[in-house]
Parts: C-alpha cells; structure tokens; sequence
C-alpha cells in the first residue's frame, strides 16, 4: 500500500534537500497569503525615493545651492522616510544605495558664459565635501535656455555623516538655474535602490 501523503512528523530533518525544493515543486500558489513577512522581503524593491526641486531662479554661483521645497504636487507621492534637507544640505532616512538624479533647467541670463558646472558634492564625515560628479553647458548668446542632468550613485553607510550637496560654479553671475514652485525645473530625485 503506497502513501500520497506523509506526515511532517514523519521526515527525518534531512529528508528534505536542496535539490527537492525548487520553483517546480513550490509554486506560488502554494505558499501561504501571510508566509512571507516583511521582514523577510527586505531588499526588495525601491523602499525609498523623494523628489525635491528649486523653487525660484538662482542667478549666479551657489554652493551650497539652497532654494529647495520637496515635491508638492497633488500627484507626488513620497515612498517610505523622506530624505531631508537643511541650508541646502540633504540627509538621507536610512542606510543603502541611492541613485541621485539631478535635472538642471538653466538660461544664460543677460550675457554669456562659456564653462557653467552643476555638481554633486558628498561628505562622509558631515564636514569635508568630495566632487562626485559634474556637467557643463557653455553658453554662446544672452537669454540662451538649455536643459542638462548629472546622476551618480552613492553608498550610504551612516546617516549621520553621509550628507550630499549640489553646487553651481562658474557662471560669471549672469547664468541663472531655473525653479519654480508649481512644477519641476531643477530638481533632483533620490531612490534607495538597495541595501549597502
């Protein structure tokens, strides 16, 4: 007499291998509703991102560059902590890897310029401040508009000292970097992407 059924209790705790447990003898509709916890899910998935923008056209160099609202649009949603900012120094919920997305909107104002930066700056100690990342228009005729963007991805691993920065250099003060209260010009987007 054969048996289609064995009891838990009658498996030895070997019984069970590796090579018996795969996505063709578990399949999704045999796990339970509430089996997999929260807790178990971690690292799955974008757990944080947040939007802040400018909220007025800054002319000339800014460092740090410090005019920023978060997102406030009816259709904005944040997900999970937010980052912060201070005085144009932002702070970061919880430890992981970010991608840091910053799109630029920026005219050359009443004259010209040939060699405008907009950067990203990070300290590690919540005092010194590296170059991570850079890019450059150069503007040839007054009142020239462009749109530009730099983007880097950054390990945080304390919250407390790991703080980034956005900087305008270079731009003889007539180069202006565009915001606005209602709608995204510059702005700049943080998502965890994963856990450090």
């Amino acid at each position: 007499m054969s048996k289609t059924t064995i009891p838990t209790a009658g498996l030895a705790d070997a019984a069970v291998t590796t090579a018996k447990i795969t996505d063709a003898n578990i399949t999704t509709a045999k796990i339970a509703d509430d089996a997999v916890t929260s807790a178990k899910a971690t690292g799955i998935g974008v757990s944080v991102a947040g939007q802040f923008r400018i909220t007025s056209n800054q002319t000339g160099d800014q460092d740090p560059l410090n005019a920023w609202e978060e997102n406030d649009d009816a259709t904005y949603t944040r997900i999970g902590s937010a980052v912060t900012q201070s005085s144009g120094i932002f702070s970061f919920p919880s430890t992981g890897i970010y991608l840091i997305i910053w799109d630029i909107a920026c005219n050359s104002g009443n004259g010209t310029d040939k060699s405008t930066g907009w950067e990203i700056y990070m300290t590690t100690d919540n005092s010194s401040y590296t170059k991570i990342a850079r890019n450059t228009e150069s503007f040839s005729d007054t009142y020239q508009y462009k749109n530009t963007n730099t983007s880097v991805m950054v390990d945080v691993t304390n919250t407390s000292n790991d703080k980034v920065k956005f900087v305008v250099t270079g731009t003889n003060s007539v180069v202006q970097t565009n915001g606005n209260s209602t709608q995204n010009q510059t702005a700049v987007t943080f998502l965890r992407v994963g856990d450090t």
